[in-house]
């Protein structure tokens, strides 16, 4: 019995040195991150994130939509993405969004992610579309985002400015307007 654990115990020590050093692994440098990964497809605009038609209340908060694309020879996994909104001029940050992907599949080299859709936590408050849009306050918001991977720092990926595009329609009144039906004897003879 001695001898087997004293078998066991140097292969216990190299096991433990390899997991060891392979959690130990330099982290990739913000140049070796901005090289490997491209933001593409990138769409801003403001979305819905409450809406009651009475009283009339409309929340609306700035969103980025984008998919990433894997440009490094070696799949990407265990990535997170930040978003980081802030009102144009303003100190404080507006809200926050995180995302953990490529947790379950690896994004492959040369491929394409599916959409990622990034909306702020916090928006702004009206009644209905035309409130924001007839408003002289509404202010330009941006949007940084930041990816993080294998222990890196967060690397700013880039800034966009968020478009003034609404993607909400107000459903139609209840009930619908009806239409006038044309008679016949409100037309004019010519005779």
């Amino acid at each position: 019995m001695k001898k087997t654990v004293l078998a066991i115990i140097p292969i216990l020590t190299v096991f433990g040195f390899a997991l060891i050093q392979e959690g130990c692994t330099k982290a990739p440098s913000p140049e070796e991150i901005k090289d490997s990964i491209e933001i593409v497809d990138v769409e801003t605009k403001w979305v819905k994130k409450e809406y009651f038609p009475w009283p009339p209340k409309l929340i609306l908060a700035p969103a980025i939509s984008f998919r990433v694309k894997n440009l490094s020879e070696k799949p990407l996994r265990y990535v997170n993405i930040f978003a980081n909104f802030r009102l144009r001029n303003e100190s404080e940050n507006l809200g926050d969004r995180f995302f953990p992907v490529f947790q379950k599949k690896p994004l492959m080299p040369e491929e394409l992610s599916d959409i990622f859709l990034m909306i702020c936590n916090f928006g702004f408050e009206g009644k209905n579309v035309a409130d924001f849009k007839n408003n002289p306050a509404w202010k330009i918001a941006d949007v940084k985002l930041f990816i993080r991977t294998k222990g890196s720092q967060p690397v700013l990926l880039g800034e966009w400015e968020v478009s003034r595009k609404i993607d909400f329609k107000e459903p139609e009144p209840y009930p619908p307007k009806k239409k006038e039906k044309k008679s016949l004897s409100s037309k004019k003879s010519l005779s």
